[in-house]
């Protein structure tokens, strides 16, 4: 099974539960993708067992999540989430820039085509 510290164990199993939620699967439902009966997976939400490699793959696998997010908690849930988070982003980044001037809209640019120089 795979070994993890107590923080990463109440991590991962707020992001089972965010994988449910988004897919709007009960646990029953959950079991069957993951390829465990339904007590297992409240064993496993009682700290009675860990994550096993095989629980791991069938979550990346059928539900299409990054396995640095699955395990550790870094990046985002899958593609379509870190599509989601850009153009989120990107969308902020829009709404605060057109509330601007001209003129402070054109530093921008000219700012940020600097740093591309920079950069390149």
């Amino acid at each position: 099974m795979f070994k993890e510290g107590e923080n990463n164990v109440n991590c991962w199993r707020e992001r089972i539960r965010r994988i449910q939620k988004l897919h709007k699967q009960n646990q029953i439902e959950f079991t069957k993708f993951i390829g465990v009966s339904q007590g297992t997976l409240s064993e496993l939400e009682q700290k009675k067992y860990k994550l096993s490699l095989d629980m791991i793959l069938a979550i990346h696998n059928h539900f299409n999540v990054d396995l640095l997010w699955l395990l550790l908690g870094e990046g985002t849930l899958n593609k379509a989430d870190k599509i989601q988070e850009l153009i989120e982003q990107e969308t902020a980044f829009l709404s605060i820039f057109k509330k601007l001037t001209d003129t402070d809209q054109s530093e921008i640019i000219d700012f940020i085509k600097m740093k591309i120089r920079r950069y390149s």
